[in-house]
């Protein structure tokens, strides 16, 4: 739902705005450790991770999930919640990206209006 004010083309409020580029958890991860010198290895390593499935986290083929963002507080000491919120907030764009659920969507709430 987009934010309303009176006087104010709501495609120029920031919270409407829609991010050009999706930047999927996994990247800022990737940022992170390659700004710590630390290895893929290394970590995938620390974890309990095969290297494989963590490459796919950094490279945004996998979501972070809790598990994986509990492991990654506790080897880099940056909160689970950053990296839950980043992910959810990716899965939202990439929703909201599809035109056809956004039809979807349109069409529940047209619906529920007359309810």
């Amino acid at each position: 739902m987009k934010v309303k004010v009176d006087g104010v083309d709501p495609n120029m409020i920031a919270n409407n705005l829609t991010p050009s580029n999706l930047i999927h958890p996994g990247e800022m991860i990737k940022d992170e450790i390659e700004y710590r010198g630390i290895s893929q290895k290394a970590l995938a390593t620390e974890i309990g991770l095969p290297t494989s499935v963590l490459n796919e986290v950094l490279n945004g083929k996998r979501a972070v999930t809790t598990e994986y963002a509990l492991l990654l507080e506790a080897a880099l000491g940056i909160e689970a919640d950053l990296w839950l919120k980043l992910q959810s907030d990716y899965n939202k764009q990439v929703a909201k990206s599809d035109s056809s659920f956004v039809a979807r969507l349109e069409k529940i709430r047209q619906v529920a209006a007359f309810l």
